[in-house]
């Protein structure tokens, strides 16, 4: 056996076996969360004390588990997803190793002593359409369940479920479908065939690999993986997010940090902020971007976004509006904007020029971080 041999055949091994514990990881976290689905409906309908909790269950629940993937949102997402999806009940025991299963089968005997089977869910009507819900297991990550969640009717659910496991799509691609709204037009196209490939051949993105099951937000909370190992940027933009951290800290302005990459939840989406401090003078929230890029009206809506989600959702009844950084570069000049949309009094824009940074002071640490950094 040569070298060459010897580093392929290590390469090999190390792919295959890594492919098949993401598919592993993923098989489990979408057992897990079916069955506590499975838990939560079983005590809606059976509870000795579920009259006590009524609609504030979730919320119950949610508060004395206290754990990001137990969140009421998650909590709510799981129960939808044992209800609309009991074709996965008989593949359960195959799935969960034998020591829990059995372990878990006990504890779901009724009181009464009664059979009691664990995909006894809501029963389909026999003549609704389901994919294998085999390939449910292994072709699909829960992120993606959680994208086909949104779709209330089964048949159009079932389609992109489908679509999605023949074109090997990502969950990007797969919203990008439903958002073109691709089921209604095969419905109305009267070339289906032609649509179909023109849709896997001409708009599929870079598609899933196995090992992108494990890269998402449920798979890195099931895991107990760190919530900035799911993030990966630009090592340049990475270097001006830590240096800019202790930049304003040092500034000694009352700046404190609250965290790096935080992640915030819109609607049904996370979303993740460079940088995150609470003025301790000024009494706000100071959220900072940083791109390097030319200035955007992209990034200066997104960036407004987060702080229209702040204003409504973070804000105390006592804090001041908070204010948003946007620092960019446009060629060899950098560009440095403040979003101070929604401020109502002219004296408290002023307190922010005192308290923060001046324009100039932004632009001459950016010239100077990128006078600096290391080439890519």
């Amino acid at each position: 056996m040569n070298f060459n041999l010897l580093l392929q055949s290590i390469e090999n091994t190390h792919q295959n076996l890594h492919e098949a514990a993401a598919k592993a990881v993923n098989r489990l976290l979408t057992v897990r969360n079916w069955l506590i689905g499975y838990h939560i409906v079983e005590y809606e309908q059976k509870g000795e004390d579920r009259a006590k909790y009524g609609e504030q269950l979730l919320f119950k629940l949610a508060e004395k588990l206290n754990k990001d993937s137990f969140s009421h949102r998650n909590l709510r997402l799981y129960r939808q997803f044992y209800s609309s999806y009991p074709q996965i009940g008989p593949i359960i025991q195959a799935s969960v190793p034998a020591p829990i299963w059995q372990s878990l089968i006990a504890k779901l005997q009724p009181s009464n002593n009664q059979s009691s089977t664990i995909w006894q869910s809501p029963i389909a009507k026999s003549d609704e359409l389901f994919t294998p819900p085999q390939q449910l297991l292994d072709k699909l990550s829960y992120t993606h369940i959680v994208q086909l969640l949104s779709i209330s009717d089964p048949l159009k659910r079932a389609f992109y479920e489908l679509e999605t496991i023949k074109g090997n799509w990502s969950v990007r691609e797969l919203k990008r479908q439903i958002n073109s709204l691709y089921f209604e037009r095969m419905g109305l196209s009267t070339d289906k065939e032609k649509l179909h490939r023109m849709i896997h051949e001409t708009h599929a993105d870079t598609p899933m690999r196995p090992a992108d099951l494990i890269k998402n937000m449920y798979a890195f909370e099931f895991l107990g993986l760190p919530q900035k190992a799911l993030v990966t940027e630009n090592n340049l933009e990475q270097a001006l997010v830590e240096h800019f951290q202790d930049f304003l800290l040092e500034m000694g302005h009352g700046f404190c940090l609250e965290g790096r990459q935080k992640r915030i939840l819109i609607g049904d989406e996370y979303f993740f902020i460079d940088l995150v401090f609470y003025h301790r003078v000024l009494k706000c929230h100071v959220l900072v971007e940083l791109k390097v890029a030319a200035f955007s009206h992209i990034n200066a809506g997104q960036l407004n976004t987060y702080l229209n989600f702040y204003r409504s959702e973070i804000m105390q009844p006592d804090d001041n509006p908070p204010i948003g950084i946007l620092m960019v570069t446009d060629k060899n000049e950098t560009l440095v904007q403040y979003a101070t949309a929604g401020m109502d009094q002219a004296l408290f824009v002023s307190q922010y020029e005192v308290k923060l940074p001046s324009k100039e002071t932004l632009e001459h640490f950016m010239r100077q971080e990128l006078q600096h950094a290391p080439a890519e």
